[in-house]
């Protein structure tokens, strides 16, 4: 302890140390970014699902997915290629994980829209039950990374049977889908600037519908023309949004885009206060 001008020892408690966050600031790179992964991930996954086949596809999916969110997990704060590379391979296992409901058992995509939809509320409830908050800004504990990429994958595995299900069983189609999503993708942040919508459920409002926005334009891009698509082809479309994403990932890394520092925060939080 140190001492005070008249010589008593001073009793402040030293301030907390800062902790450093595992996960991005929210910047126009990272919805760009995050746009870009969403739509390379779902023509990645058809194209390997398709030149592999599922039984090889889906298990090499899960093993990319396992080994980047071991590096992610190991390192200490966020940085670009860990961070983005793991929600590049959530995209991809996401995508095959929702197919698999609808190719593999058969099951309508408004029924798997509806399981998804649960699914992502039971981690939303059970991460604050459990860390008191749902706000990405206090992610800096092992628990609460967890816990954040749970959400992440439900959030791509509802998006992509959303997308699926608008597109194909509404028969709304792909391209005229990608146009409604990106209309939807607005209203949490007019709904947040103009009418103090909640920070954090503006947040993953947004979040969610960033998969069927990309995945919808993606299969418009790759699908033949009698499924409503371009007919460029999964391979080229896969090559030309993967080299998109490398680039956006690459020019954050080097220019530090994201990379903030966080005050250590209490263990518990108020229930959904606006992140800042």
């Amino acid at each position: 302890m140190s001492q005070s001008a008249t010589g008593q020892e001073s009793t402040a408690v030293p301030a907390p140390p800062r902790a450093l966050a595992k996960v991005p600031e929210i910047t126009a790179w990272f919805w760009i970014t995050k746009v870009l992964t969403t739509a390379m991930g779902e023509a990645i996954s058809d194209f390997l699902n398709a030149t592999l086949g599922p039984a090889i596809a889906v298990p090499l999916m899960l093993i990319g997915l396992g080994v980047a969110l071991r590096f992610q997990l190991r390192s200490d704060r966020y940085e670009a290629w860990p961070y983005w590379t793991v929600v590049a391979m959530v995209s991809v296992f996401g995508t095959s994980a929702a197919d698999a409901l609808h190719v593999g058992l058969g099951i309508q995509y408004p029924v798997s829209t509806s399981f998804y939809a649960v699914v992502l509320a039971g981690v939303f409830i059970s991460w604050y039950r459990s860390e008191g908050t749902l706000s990405i800004h206090s992610i800096h504990t092992r628990r609460r990374e967890l816990f954040y990429w749970a959400t992440v994958l439900a959030t791509f595995a509802l998006g992509t049977a959303a997308g699926d299900m608008t597109a194909t069983s509404m028969q709304i189609g792909y391209f005229a889908s990608g146009v409604m999503f990106a209309v939807i993708i607005a209203i949490p942040a007019i709904a947040h600037q103009r009418f103090g919508l909640n920070a954090i459920l503006a947040f993953w409002f947004a979040y969610t519908i960033t998969r069927p926005l990309g995945a919808s334009f993606a299969d418009w891009f790759d699908n033949p023309h009698h499924l409503g698509g371009l007919g460029l082809g999964t391979g080229p479309v896969s090559l030309g949004l993967a080299l998109c994403v490398v680039a956006a990932i690459q020019y954050m890394a080097v220019n530090g885009v994201g990379v903030r520092r966080t005050a250590a925060v209490a263990s518990v939080e108020p229930a959904l206060a606006p992140a800042r």
